[in-house]
C-alpha cells in the first residue's frame, strides 16, 4: 500500500460520522387510578373464583383431602400466576390488602410504594371484588350465592401458620422490589404460595381481602365468620413481620450479591 493511501486513512476516518446517541425509553405513563381500581378488583374477584371455584370441584371429584388440596393449590397457583401477568402492568396486580399497606409503608419512606389515596382505594376495591369472587364461583356451581361458611379455623397453630404464610409473602415481594427482579413476581409470588398451601398449617390465606371472601361460602375453602378476626390481625402481623425481615436482609445499600461492601 502506498504512503499517500496510509495518509490518506486517517483522513478517511475521521470524516466518518459518529453514530447517533441511542434514544432513552420513555418511562411509561401509569394507568388512571380508575383503571388500576378496577384491575384490583376483578383480578381479586377472580383470584377468589379459582380458589372457591377449584375447591368445591375437587370435593365434587374426590373424597380424598390430599387430592383435594392438591386441585385447590394446583389451580391456584396457575390462575394466580396468570392474573398477575395480565393485570400487572395496569395496577401492580396486589389483589390483597397486606401487599397494598406494605408498598404504602414502603412508599412514605421515601421508597417505590402506592400513596395512602390510592391504598384507600385499592383495599375496598379487593375486598368487594373478594366477595364477588366467592358469589361467582358459588353461582358457576349452583351452591347458595351467600351461604357463610361453618368452617372453624380459630386454633392458634393456624393463626400461627397465617402469620408465617403472610410474613413470608411480604418478605418475597418486598425482596423482589428491593433488588430489580419483579419481572420474576408472577412465578415467584404463585410458587411461593402454593408451597406455603402444603407448608402451613392454615394452607396459607395470607390475604386480609381473600379471607373475607371465603366467609361468604360454605365450601371447601371456606372460613367461619366468627374465625375472621383472628386470621386478619395474623395477617396484618406477619406484613409486620415480613417488613421487619425485608429491612434486616435488604436494607438500602447494602449489596445483595452476597459480597461485603468495601
Amino acid at each position: 500500500m502506498s504512503a499517500t493511501a496510509d495518509a490518506a486513512l486517517p483522513a478517511a476516518t475521521d470524516s466518518a460520522e459518529p453514530e447517533p446517541a441511542p434514544t432513552p425509553r420513555a418511562t411509561p405513563r401509569p394507568a388512571p387510578l380508575t383503571a388500576r381500581a378496577a384491575a384490583e378488583l376483578v383480578g381479586t374477584a377472580a383470584l377468589v373464583t379459582v380458589v372457591v371455584g377449584s375447591g368445591i370441584q375437587a370435593t365434587a371429584l374426590t373424597h380424598d383431602v390430599a387430592l383435594q388440596l392438591l386441585a385447590n393449590s394446583t389451580a391456584t397457583v396457575f390462575g394466580l400466576g396468570v392474573l398477575i401477568v395480565l393485570l400487572g402492568p395496569v395496577s401492580g396486580a396486589h389483589f390483597n390488602p397486606a401487599v397494598t399497606l406494605a408498598e404504602w409503608w414502603t412508599g412514605r419512606r421515601g421508597g417505590f410504594g402506592v400513596t395512602l389515596r390510592e391504598a384507600a382505594i385499592y383495599i375496598p376495591a379487593q375486598i368487594t371484588g373478594a366477595i364477588l369472587g366467592a358469589v361467582l364461583a358459588d353461582a358457576m356451581f349452583a351452591e347458595p350465592l351467600v351461604r357463610f361458611s361453618t368452617h372453624d379455623r380459630s386454633a392458634g397453630h393456624l393463626l400461627l401458620g397465617e402469620v408465617v404464610a403472610t410474613a413470608g409473602l411480604i418478605l418475597l415481594i418486598s425482596g423482589l422490589a428491593r433488588t430489580d427482579r419483579l419481572r420474576f413476581a408472577p412465578a415467584a409470588v404463585a410458587s411461593y404460595i402454593g408451597a406455603a398451601y402444603w407448608f402451613t398449617s392454615s394452607t396459607s390465606f395470607a390475604n386480609p381481602a381473600v379471607t373475607i371472601g371465603r366467609t361468604f361460602t360454605d365450601t371447601f375453602a371456606g372460613i367461619a365468620p366468627g374465625s375472621l378476626p383472628g386470621f386478619i390481625a395474623a395477617q396484618l402481623l406477619g406484613t409486620i413481620a415480613g417488613l421487619a425481615l425485608t429491612a434486616l436482609l435488604f436494607a438500602p445499600g447494602r449489596r445483595t450479591d452476597g459480597r461485603p461492601q468495601s
